[in-house]
């Protein structure tokens, strides 16, 4: 049983009352739930695409662990090839470039004509994957289905406010920390639209879970998102586990490093800062926007600042677009290293996800039945 106290803790419940910004984000909100309807009505276009979509996505303003989401998938379909050429693309805005239009990742990209993240898994899955950007997500996805016809399924990253695409299977993620349930849309709180956004996803990841999670609180959590979603969409749980430090130089993973300053450039780095303290000896850790776009000077700074005997850690994301300001020799000599990361699903809900994941493979589209009379919220 549920008490009134879990209840209050599990939605984070806050005094709202004088913050002069919650009529701003109602307002917000209430456009948003108007751009919707104008979807969910056929007043605005939308299109099933002909290629299998998977759709990675959130509700609030990054930092939901999307990019590790993406990555898991990929790992997962990445050696289908049995034409011999990659049955599986990724497709995202390349958020940050300099560039419009459709694009095809490349190796004369840079974080600058593709996007950071967009640069990052080409880098780590070019071999296996197309990589491709483009801000018309519709238009994209008929281009790829034109250029490559062997493509089987594309990976839709950060569009669930796409509307004009409509996946065939919607993956809603949102962190454990700051869960979207106990948020506000923006500018009151970091959500992109209302909590009852939460109605389209085929299934919620609850991410950047801390290991130990009780059922009982897995259970509260369940609960809250349902009230949003409806209480047939399964909710998944899952935290990250960071690999050893890998060398810019050599690509090669080391259990050596000790002294650390961290370079990071993410919505949310509280849990990477947590992490480096508790696994290295972490002297500085500078923080810079998500998507930070680094200049020369900024390189020159943080290597100035470098203590003696003290190596560089960044987070992959920053790691593609410093290395691009790298001399030959610098890379070669300097102690730089980035910090991989992955998904690590909770107990069971690994095997759960590959269920819902074979389910999409077979071209079945997940019921999202209502149980119990329940209904999605308004908010």
């Amino acid at each position: 049983m549920l008490s009134k106290g879990n209840v209050t803790k599990i939605l984070g419940r806050q005094t709202v009352s004088g913050n002069i910004l919650v009529p701003l984000g109602y307002l917000y909100g209430g456009i948003m739930r108007l751009r919707n309807a104008f979807y969910d009505n056929g007043l605005f276009k939308k299109q099933r695409p002909a290629l299998r979509v998977i759709s990675v996505g959130n509700l609030t303003v990054g930092g939901t662990g999307k990019t590790p989401m993406v990555e898991f998938l990929i790992k997962r379909y990445g050696s289908d090839r049995a034409s011999g050429l990659p049955e599986t693309a990724t497709l995202s805005r390349g958020y940050g470039r300099i560039t419009t239009g459709f694009r095809i990742a490349t190796d004369a990209d840079t974080a600058a004509t593709l996007g950071d993240e967009p640069l990052q898994l080409y880098r780590k899955f070019g071999r296996f994957v197309c990589v491709c950007v483009g801000e018309r997500r519709a238009d994209a996805l008929h281009q790829m289905q034109q250029r490559f016809p062997q493509l089987r399924r594309v990976l839709l990253d950060d569009a669930y406010q796409h509307r004009a695409v409509d996946p065939h299977l919607n993956l809603l993620l949102s962190d454990y920390n700051r869960p979207f349930y106990a948020d506000y849309p923006f500018p009151a709180g970091r959500l992109r639209e209302g909590r009852a956004g939460a109605a389209r996803a085929d299934a919620v990841i609850i991410t950047k879970c801390p290991g130990a999670l009780s059922a009982d609180e897995q259970q509260q959590i369940r609960w809250a998102v349902h009230r949003y979603s409806g209480a047939g969409v399964p909710v998944l749980f899952a935290g990250l586990r960071y690999g050893q430090p890998v060398a810019y130089a050599t690509q090669q993973p080391t259990d050596k490093l000790r002294a650390v300053v961290l370079v990071s450039g993410l919505a949310n780095a509280d849990p990477l800062d947590t992490y480096v303290r508790q696994t290295f000896d972490l002297l500085t850790h500078h923080r810079f926007a998500d998507h930070y776009a680094y200049k020369r000077a900024d390189l020159d700074r943080l290597l100035a600042d470098q203590p003696p005997g003290a190596a560089l850690l960044t987070t992959e994301k920053d790691w593609v677009k410093l290395d691009a300001l790298l001399t030959t020799d610098e890379r070669a000599t300097l102690p730089l290293y980035y910090l991989p990361v992955s998904v690590q699903f909770l107990p069971g809900y690994e095997q759960e996800f590959g269920r819902l994941l074979d389910a999409f493979d077979a071209g079945d589209r997940p019921p999202r039945p209502l149980s119990d009379g329940a209904r999605p919220l308004p908010m």
